[in-house]
């Protein structure tokens, strides 16, 4: 079978795949008996000190001391049984960099919990990185995540031609969200994010982490070209890693000025159907409120029943699918 019939075979697969679950989801909301599942929509699990002989870290990426143990699928579960999460969407971690296959395995194990979010490797050249993303997409995972410090110094996502341009599009054909990380702040990358908005207002970009606007006077201008970003509606939130936002003790726990100065003027602006909630665990898991003080904190930020079912579960399902009995991902049986 030539090359354009695989990429034709495998968007018609996905395009199915969507028609039913875009299906699935619907009935989800219209009954009366689910419609309040809690979604971690940002997470990471990397292999424990034992389990890294089956699944080694890559290159000069041991996870720091205080969480390697902490980490695994296993202490993921506990956490989230725990606290009343229902399912998790689980981001590539840089642990285990380009090797999708513990994060594969989590899923594998257990198809109703867990969704994965792959990383893309800029290293590739565009046929070889769409090749990747079908690949990868064909063994279950719904998203794809770009981080910008991992191109080249001055590459850019949105380069004509070049591979982040190529998977986003790609990505808008597989339904497949986008997810950003601004690890530096937002306004190093805005430029760079409106065009990627712009070339594909089909594809869904999600940005981590309030888009890293921090509660400091560089975090003040970033989040106003973050609220800018609404227009567009193809822009997603993750109300996600809120001790990242607060930054060291200048905002402790429960974050009384994230809620004030971000996520009240977020939930006005792009509305709750564009927001999701994630813990960044096991980040989380060093700051006060740990993994489910986290989650019973921002849902208290929600005092509508709708706002609540959508920021806490309802979009996340809506961009990546139904989790549990209604889950149905290409790659696992």
């Amino acid at each position: 079978m030539t090359s354009s019939l695989v990429r034709i075979a495998i968007s018609l697969l996905f395009a199915l795949q969507f028609t039913f679950l875009s299906s699935a989801f619907a009935l989800v909301m219209e009954s009366s008996i689910s419609t309040s599942k809690v979604i971690d929509s940002h997470l990471h699990v990397w292999a424990s000190t034992d389990e890294s002989k089956k699944f080694p870290y890559a290159d000069g990426q041991d996870p720091p001391s205080t969480l390697a143990n902490r980490a695994s699928t296993e202490q993921l579960l506990k956490r989230m049984d725990g606290a009343g999460v229902d399912g998790a969407l689980i981001v590539q971690p840089i642990n285990h960099k380009f090797d999708h296959s513990y994060v594969e395995a989590a899923m594998s194990a257990h198809p109703t919990k867990f969704k994965g979010m792959l990383l893309h490797d800029p290293a590739l050249d565009a046929t070889e990185a769409v090749a990747r993303l079908e690949e990868l997409a064909l063994r279950g995972f719904v998203g794809v995540r770009f981080n910008p410090y991992l191109w080249p110094s001055g590459g850019l996502m949105s380069e004509e031609g070049g591979c982040g341009l190529a998977v986003y599009k790609r990505c808008a054909e597989l339904h497949m969200p986008v997810g950003v990380m601004c690890f530096k702040g937002l306004g190093l990358h805005y430029d760079d994010i409106v065009k990627l908005i712009e070339s594909s207002p089909d594809t869904m970009i999600v940005l981590d982490h309030f888009g890293f606007t921090g509660i400091n006077d560089d975090g003040e201008k970033a989040f106003r070209q973050l609220l800018s970003l609404a227009k567009y509606k193809n822009v997603v939130v993750k109300i996600s890693a809120l001790f990242r936002v607060a930054g060291p003790g200048d905002d402790p726990f429960p974050y009384n000025e994230v809620r004030l100065r971000r996520f009240t003027p977020l939930l006005e602006a792009f509305g709750a159907d564009r927001l999701m909630f994630g813990t960044d665990f096991p980040f989380v898991l060093d700051e006060k409120g740990s993994y489910a003080g986290t989650v019973e904190l921002v849902r208290s930020w929600l005092s509508r029943a709708s706002e609540r079912d959508a920021v806490m579960g309802g979009t996340a399902e809506k961009l990546f699918g139904p989790w549990g009995a209604c889950s149905s991902t290409v790659g696992n049986s």
